[in-house]
């Protein structure tokens, strides 16, 4: 049987398929035995989101997927995992009438059913559940807009599923109650306290223990050796890499550097391999050398001074022990990156140093006072044949940017005056705004063509999604893996990058990319 496949952007496919049972059958087969050049795979409500290494695996993958015919999945065993939840949500009584059901009602329709986990997925810990008896299915709606931060242990419905939300994060789900139980430990196999095929029971009680929600932090801490003090972290300083890649199954996104090509050239420039740890910043920082060393600043356009001289950006700069490293706040852009010679340590999580924002996965934000440790391994050549790769622009007073994007693949939610007005508008980057994604805002709100619910589905970066209320989220790196709104258009790989450096208050418009082949 052959199944729609539609582009995610340029680097990944989703499959539309029937039923929870065909998703689970496609993942498990390309678990198992992944595509030329795929790179991760994401199951979700109705949907399959493969991903691969570059536009020419896509769409070499169309066909292949468009005829997949993969054999049944086996769940194994399932296991049985009881949360206790006091049902205090903030949406219990207004779901509860508008499903017309007193609170106590929906209380008891939660607990007194067998959920079964699907699938995880929008952050670590987060897993799918529905109901084990399809007839005690609810069609529960989400939030005509996200709140921009659910609490941690927040029970919550959507859709026909359940799912506890493991840590403070963005979210759009109806929330019903609250649980002490820990949903995620890295160190755990699997890390998720509810994996694919276990059997949830839900329990009402009056008080919890103790907060024990928040994930437990299990840290790797490689050798390393003091090279700075952080004086000054500015508004935000953190460690960073190429991220996570290949842990959607975990709800884990890949995170990582938000400016992919400013991070790489810092790291060229004074020999690092493309993947080395090095710092991300914004709003400028103040750091002391402990030894000397070799670093290079690249991304927004700021002011640098080394031992008090003028340094440039995207050049390797010798730092003699003592020296006051300052990188001013941005002229221009938003984030700047310092790489060292030999590359930063930093304490890792799933095998990256990455700073995730949404999971809380990796090192902590750094502060006043952290020391900076640099590897013991030693760097490649350095390459001062470099430029700085920021592609924002200052008209006027404002900073302006524009991003290349593919249509859909949940453009048909949408008729062709919103796509018009889609590409035709110039966007307002808004203060709730971060790594997870920019809130965009306009004075023409873009409306869908239908009602309805879209079930959950894969996420990429550079996906724009649209809710009721019509004004777009752009995801940037550390995006949910998985989300419930239609998503307009994909911005393709490499221009996440300029969305990346725009601040708020900042122009943002979109151009339509047309794929060859």
């Amino acid at each position: 049987m052959n199944y729609p496949v539609k582009r995610v952007g340029t680097r990944a496919l989703i499959v539309d398929l029937p039923d929870l049972k065909t998703v689970m059958d496609f993942y498990a087969a390309l678990s198992a035995s992944p595509l030329e050049h795929q790179t991760d795979v994401v199951a979700a409500a109705r949907t399959v989101l493969v991903t691969f290494d570059s536009p020419t695996a896509t769409t070499n993958a169309v066909d292949v997927l468009a005829g997949y015919s993969p054999a049944a999945a086996d769940m194994g065993t399932p296991r049985d995992i009881d949360i206790d939840v006091r049902y205090d949500g903030e949406d219990v009584d207004a779901l509860a009438t508008s499903l017309g059901m007193s609170p106590r009602d929906l209380i008891e329709r939660h607990t007194s059913t067998t959920w079964v986990a699907a699938f995880g997925g929008f952050a670590p810990g987060f897993t799918y559940c529905v109901p084990e008896d399809a007839s005690r299915a609810l069609t529960i709606p989400r939030r005509d807009s996200p709140r921009t931060a659910v609490p941690a242990g927040a029970v919550a419905l959507a859709g026909e599923f359940s799912a506890v939300y493991p840590r403070t994060s963005p979210g759009g789900w109806q929330l019903i109650g609250t649980t002490a139980t820990p949903m995620w430990d890295s160190t755990a196999t699997p890390p998720a306290l509810v994996a694919p095929g276990d059997r949830v029971h839900y329990h009402a009680v009056d008080t919890l223990p103790a907060d024990t929600q928040t994930a437990r932090k299990h840290l790797a801490t490689p050798p390393r050796r003091p090279v700075f003090t952080l004086d000054d972290a500015g508004l935000q300083t953190l460690y960073q890499d190429l991220g996570r890649q290949g842990n959607g199954n975990l709800g884990v996104t890949t995170s990582g550097s938000t400016d992919r090509a400013s991070a790489r050239t810092a790291n060229a420039a004074v020999g690092n391999k493309r993947n080395a740890t090095l710092l991300e910043n914004v709003g400028g920082l103040t750091m002391t050398a402990l030894a000397e060393t070799v670093i290079c600043v690249t991304g927004a356009d700021a002011d640098i001074t080394v031992g008090g001289r003028p340094a440039p950006l995207a050049t390797p700069t010798i730092v003699p022990a003592g020296a006051e490293v300052v990188v001013k706040p941005a002229r221009l852009g938003f984030r700047t990156y310092v790489a060292v010679r030999g590359g930063l340590i930093a304490d890792t999580e799933l095998d990256s140093a990455a700073t995730d924002m949404l999971s809380g996965l990796g090192p902590k934000p750094l502060a006043a006072g952290d020391t900076i440790a640099m590897s013991l391994t030693p760097p490649q050549s350095a390459n001062s044949l470099l430029t700085n790769p920021l592609r924002v622009e200052r008209d006027g007073a404002d900073v302006v940017g524009v991003v290349r994007c593919v249509l859909g693949p949940r453009d048909d939610w949408f008729d062709q005056d919103a796509v018009d007005r889609f590409f035709a508008t110039t966007f307002t980057v808004t203060g709730d705004s971060n790594r997870v994604g920019l809130r965009l805002e306009s004075d023409a709100p873009l409306t869908r063509s239908r009602d309805g619910e879209l079930p959950s589905e894969g996420m990429v970066a550079g996906s724009v999604q649209i809710p009721p209320s019509g004004q777009p989220v752009l995801f940037l790196r550390d995006h949910a893996v998985t989300g419930g709104y239609p998503v307009i258009a994909t911005v393709i790989n490499e221009d996440v990058d300029i969305a990346a450096q725009l601040p708020p208050g900042g122009k943002l418009r979109f151009e339509r990319y047309t794929l060859e082949g």
